[in-house]
């Protein structure tokens, strides 16, 4: 008898002292506790498994301890902890509630390979909800989902492959590390012990691409551009469409080069043809200030001093000011126009998420309020209702309505004769993001602002305008070198000790036309990256490794 009162006794010293506690004990606030053998097995691991398996399903031989990462369909996270995530950022800030804990804080992601540190990441603290917070000492996460489940852990894993995980798992066997710590933001960053840790073998073997196939694409003729002949090198070009091919660029449809007027490179990927009509979503926000332009130059419209009060009854809408009425389209082209709208937001009442199911697109951006905090034609935030508004108000003013008007001053003259617009609720051609083009006659819309507004001797936007369109009328908040036209953008890339500085039009997913501002020379490439956290930064890579090394010499 006394030798079993002994056993249970260290039984209940290890376990004070082993940070692992039952369901009941003294925490900070009440959680899951440990929920099983397995969960007991396994306290302070992050387990793998590919199928996401619901965890009374769960056993220990469904955990993986390799994969095959090109081949996975699926790629999931199970992690076992001691105590939920509250009671870890309780032990950091023990002076805030649990509700402040998990307004300030959350898990702290390290990812290594092969031993060196790659990425880290404190997730948002908004990424999982306050009471899985509170109680959860078990949580599944995806990395990889052949059904595109909703999860941070997709968007986590996204980054950490583009932020430096594709180029650390290079071709061949690999071990990758992953630890989680709980973190605290108040007045500075506070990080705590080692919550949860697991390794997984990653086998990384690329499908063997022909040489033939990752050659410089031939350029077909009927394009309406004279073909270049200039030198590009065709070496670095079959580097990176192999890399296309192979997805480690991922989703990018088209490539197109114009130099010194002529067209020097033209290639397709994922299904695509010359013939595709590509959706480039925002990239249509810049054809909207040509427009603009346009109707400005034939007296439809009388200058960008224009103010909203010249097209709308506003005291029939919500929330009318007078500062509303005084909005001017520069502010819309500028993306500075005051309202209480910012799509960088998602709280915010004026983010384009609140405006799609709405059946007037008009009416939801003017009934919103104007924001105290912003200061109109000098506060930028990006707001795709703003262009709505242009767009309806390019609509009303110009003869015939703005899909013919685009036509016959902009489309013809380009020799542009397939695209599809996307409409509005109320019939309007879509300016904020509907217009889809071919890879060519993007590139053609590039080159004429490369041209100051001229295409094949013809004046067909005003140079004044390209000059005020591409000029750096706001500086983009948060980004040094980076800033905003008339719904253009600029910035520059620094390749081989050189900066090259560009404008640019930008859609989700990685679309981009960018026109150089020292050199003859205009790229596009389009990309159904959609949504995906390496749509923009991929592209970035790729004209900075491969593009402009091969064309600038």
């Amino acid at each position: 008898m006394r030798s079993i009162i002994i056993i249970l006794l260290l039984l209940v010293c290890f376990q004070s002292f082993s940070g692992i506690h039952q369901k009941g004990d003294s925490l900070f606030i009440e959680d899951y506790g440990i929920t099983s053998e397995l969960h007991r097995n396994n306290t302070g691991k992050i387990t793998f498994m590919e199928n996401p398996i619901p965890i009374e399903d769960f056993t220990e031989n469904d955990l993986i301890s390799e994969i095959d990462l090109l081949n996975a369909a699926d790629l999931n996270i199970r992690v076992f902890m001691g105590s939920s995530l509250t009671n870890e950022l309780h032990k950091l800030a023990p002076q805030l509630s649990a509700d402040e804990l998990n307004a300030a804080g959350n898990y702290s992601f390290k990812f290594y390979v092969d031993g060196k540190l790659i990425y880290s990441e404190d997730l948002n603290p908004g990424a999982g909800s306050a009471d899985s917070k509170r109680t959860n000492t078990v949580f599944r996460v995806p990395f990889i989902s052949s059904t595109g489940e909703d999860s941070w852990g997709r968007y986590l894993w996204q980054r950490f492959m583009f932020r430096g995980g594709e180029d650390a798992l290079t071709e061949g066997v690999h071990t990758m590390r992953i630890e989680i710590i709980p973190y605290v933001r108040t007045e500075n960053t506070i990080y705590g012990d080692l919550i949860a840790a697991g390794e997984l073998t990653v086998k990384v073997k690329y499908p063997d691409i022909s040489a033939v196939i990752s050659m410089l694409q031939p350029i077909h003729p009927g394009s309406g551009l004279e073909t270049a002949t200039g030198e590009i090198d065709s070496v670095l070009i079959a580097e990176l469409n192999t890399k296309i091919l192979q997805n480690q660029f991922k989703e990018i449809t088209g490539l197109a080069v114009i130099a010194d007027g002529k067209l020097l490179l033209e290639e397709y990927f994922n299904g695509y043809t010359r013939d595709s009509l590509h959706d480039t979503r925002s990239v249509g926000k810049s054809f909207a200030s040509t427009l603009t332009g346009m109707a400005i130059e034939d007296g439809y419209l009388r200058g960008d001093s224009q103010t909203l009060a010249d097209f709308y009854d506003l005291e029939k809408f919500n929330n009318y000011t007078l500062s509303k009425g005084k909005v001017t389209l520069k502010s819309l082209l500028t993306m500075s126009s005051g309202f209480a709208g910012s799509d960088l937001d998602m709280n915010s009442p004026g983010n384009e998420e609140n405006m799609y199911p709405t059946s007037d697109w008009v009416r939801f951006a003017l009934d919103l309020p104007m924001d105290s905090n912003k200061f109109t034609g000098e506060s930028w935030d990006y707001f795709t209702a703003g262009v709505v508004l242009l767009g309806d108000i390019l609509n009303r003013s110009v003869p015939g309505g703005l899909e013919k008007y685009s036509s016959q001053k902009l489309f013809e003259p380009l020799g542009i004769d397939r695209y599809r617009w996307e409409y509005t609720p109320q019939g309007v051609v879509n300016t904020a993001g509907g217009l889809r083009l071919r890879l060519i006659d993007l590139a053609k819309f590039g080159w004429m602002y490369k041209d100051k507004g001229m295409f094949n001797g013809r004046q067909i936007l005003p140079e004044d305008w390209v000059r005020r369109s591409l000029s750096k009328h706001l500086q983009i908040p948060g980004s040094e070198n980076e800033y905003y036209g008339y719904l253009f953008w600029n910035k520059k890339f620094n390749v081989n000790g050189n900066s090259y500085e560009v404008y640019y039009a930008s859609g989700n997913g990685g679309n981009k036309i960018f026109i150089f501002k020292d050199l003859p020379l205009v790229i596009v490439i389009t990309s159904t990256a959609y949504n995906r956290p390496y749509g923009h930064a991929q592209v970035d890579k790729l004209m900075e490794k491969y593009l402009i090394p091969a064309i600038v010499k």
